[in-house]
Formats: C-alpha cells, structure tokens, sequence
C-alpha cells in the first residue's frame, strides 16, 4: 500500500486543508513530505514510525537519529533504547551527531523513505555547538535555512518528527524561551514545506493537512 494511502488510514480524519507547499520541480520529481507534531509522550514517534513500518523489507529505510549518546545518563540511554527495540531490524540507522550532521545527511538521497527522529534534539544540539543559548537570537539562522532548504528539495518519502512545545506556559528561563521560539518558528516552516502535517496528542493523531500526494489527480 503507497505511504500516502496508509497515512490516511493511520490518520484522524479531521483534517484542515492548507495550500500547497512551494516546489517548483515536476510533480513525479519527489516523494512526500510528512512532519508529525507533538508534546512529550504523545506517541509522536510511534506514529512516524508506523508510516514506514508495513513497508517491504526491499525498501531500503534510513533512520535518522538525532539525539547525541550520554552514557553517564541512564533515563537518557532507555529511551534511546526503547526506541531502538521498536525499529525493524532492517532499517539502516544513522546517529547524526557523531556523523557530519543531519543536514549533511539529508543530502544524500539513495534511499527509498528517510526518518528523521527528531528536530527538538537536532535544534538543540545546533545551539550548544555554535554557544548561541545567551547569544542574539538568530544566531543559528543558518543551519535552519540549510534544514529547511534540504527539506525542499529531498526527492523520496521523508518523515520529519518534531516536538510541539508552544502550547505550554512561558519558560522562565531565557534559554528555554530562545529554544520554543526557534523551534515554533521552525515547525511553521517546514509545515509549510510539507504535504502533510499530523498533530499527535495522547496518542491520537490529527490531520492538520493533508495535500494531494504528487501522483494524485494525474491522468
């Protein structure tokens, strides 16, 4: 069964249509573009996992990991763990922090559908790296227009997970502001890039757009 048709049996119907993402290639040119949304524990991951789950093992699946290993934490190193026992073993996974980034990554595309796991843990990582937490904002306005941009352009299926963490009272500290501002204004970006964009909330998921695939309404 296509991603896009298990998508929509995966998904809620409730579904809010928006306008298409900006692409200017030829509709047959690239896959598509789905970012799941949604708070801590929500189910996010399971869901974005579940879009490539019932593949064939002859489709070659990457897994992208963007969380950075720290063995002296063992709450930290479980859920890592949890998430590793519920891939298929046939998945070729690649942990972007010890490798040239995730950016770098996404610009290899011999791969059928690509899972990017998930953007709170890339965003994060780009902050300590460039020391940008008490730095201006922006500061970081890079490596986002080169995420975005990537995203744009990647020609297969591609998942994106992100955390939604808008919704909560205002952080206290300026740090903690910085990183739900970045990531809001990231998240607006890239829904705007994607053909369908799914909010999972306790476990639940809801369709907030649901663009026609790049083969629908083809004669």
């Amino acid at each position: 069964m296509p991603l896009d048709d298990r998508a929509r049996l995966i998904a809620s119907p409730v579904v809010a249509h928006s306008e298409h993402s900006r692409d200017t290639r030829t509709p047959a040119s690239r896959g598509v573009r789905t970012l799941v949304l949604g708070g801590a524990r929500s189910g996010k991951s399971a869901h974005a996992e579940s879009l490539f789950a019932t593949l064939p093992d002859s489709v070659n699946v990457r897994y992208l990991a963007t969380a950075r290993r720290r063995p002296e934490d063992t709450d930290w190193e479980d859920r890592i763990d949890g998430h590793r026992r519920r891939r298929p073993i046939h998945w070729t996974v690649v942990e972007t922090a010890h490798r040239g980034g995730l950016v770098e990554e996404l610009t290899r595309t011999d791969w059928s559908a690509t899972l990017v796991d998930d953007l709170g843990t890339w965003l994060t990582d780009v902050i300590d790296r460039a020391n940008a937490w008490d730095r201006p904002r922006g500061t970081v306005a890079a490596d986002i227009d080169a995420l975005v941009d990537r995203v744009h352009t990647y020609p297969h299926d591609l998942v994106l997970v992100t955390p939604e963490v808008g919704l909560a009272v205002v952080p206290e500290s300026r740090s903690g502001r910085l990183f739900r501002d970045e990531i809001g204004a990231l998240n607006a970006r890239l829904a705007h890039e994607c053909d369908r964009v799914v909010l999972i909330v306790a476990g639940l998921p809801l369709v907030l757009k649901d663009s026609p695939s790049p083969t629908e309404g083809r004669s």
